[in-house]
């Protein structure tokens, strides 16, 4: 996984849960998993790479990890 900024990784790192989000503004769409490998699971349905993938940290802090 390649991380952008410290941030995400650090974020990535203590994950307690991911988050797949589609569409744009007030139209997204979030899907809550347990796993990475579930949200990337739930991207690959899609298959058009707009998926974007957050880690969620135990205080609730969120990353942008990837788009899938």
């Amino acid at each position: 996984m390649e991380f952008t900024t410290p941030r995400e990784k650090e974020v990535y790192d203590s994950a307690v849960a991911f988050t797949a989000v589609r569409g744009i503004g007030d139209q997204r769409v979030r899907f809550d998993c347990q796993t990475i490998e579930e949200a990337f699971a739930l991207a690959a349905e899609f298959g058009d790479r707009r998926t974007m993938i957050y880690a969620i940290d135990a205080l609730g802090g969120n990353a942008h990890i990837c788009n899938k």
